[in-house]
């Protein structure tokens, strides 16, 4: 099965779009969203209501911090995160405020786990920053491959079975395989605001059966979208 799994998409409809797009274009078959649906851009309740249509038709979807400080505000947010929340609560609908509430950290399929942040403690929003941190994401949990977003920057990292920890940077285009024997995680880089220099909205797909994730960047009119958020 390919699954294509987009995170921290931050209300940015057009980035998401196409990532929609781009993903059916691949004839992906199931959908995986790592929360920070809201947050940041200037759509929250369509995006919302997008992914809870797609959920409702299969997807996984779990919660991310932008979301869960919708009903729970966040002292540790920066004045700009926090500001473009406020604003997001004015803008969601109930039906949206619902359904980003029922959203759990975390979600199981098969020998994959989903997390927006770190597994080894989803509610404390900690970020995968390196190797360490990695290995304590990857020993929570008998997961042999944990896809995570939070960073909005694209990584690979691998326990290999002898127990050392690799980092294998952004997959290219040709993918690379996670072979069964070792331990990955994998951080998809972020839909709607990317922070690693490329505007385009990253995510990645993972093939269940050969075991191959690609690390995806599609373009579209970031600027549009600037100029929406600016007014």
């Amino acid at each position: 099965m390919l699954i294509a799994i987009i995170a921290d998409i931050h209300a940015n409809d057009l980035a998401f779009e196409a990532c929609l797009a781009e993903a059916k274009a691949l004839k992906v078959e199931r959908f995986v969203f790592l929360g920070d649906l809201v947050g940041y851009g200037p759509e929250p309740d369509g995006v919302v209501q997008r992914v809870a249509g797609l959920t409702a038709a299969g997807a996984i979807t779990i919660k991310g911090n932008h979301d869960d400080a919708v009903e729970n505000p966040d002292d540790d947010m920066s004045p700009a995160a926090a500001a473009a929340i406020a604003w997001t609560r004015c803008m969601l609908s109930d039906r949206s405020n619902d359904f980003l509430a029922s959203l759990p950290l975390v979600a199981k399929s098969g020998d994959m786990l989903f997390v927006h942040s770190d597994a080894s403690a989803p509610s404390e929003w900690n970020y995968v920053t390196g190797t360490t941190r990695a290995r304590c994401s990857l020993v929570a949990t008998r997961a042999r491959v944990t896809f995570c977003g939070h960073m909005h920057m694209p990584q690979v990292y691998c326990l290999t079975a002898g127990g050392s920890m690799v980092n294998r940077m952004r997959a290219g285009a040709a993918g690379i395989h996670l072979p069964e024997q070792h331990r990955w995680l994998v951080v998809v880089g972020s839909a709607g605001q990317p922070r690693d220099g490329n505007p385009a909205a990253a995510f990645a797909t993972y093939d269940t059966e050969t075991c191959i994730m690609t690390s995806r960047r599609v373009p579209y009119d970031a600027e549009a979208v600037a100029a929406r958020i600016m007014n």
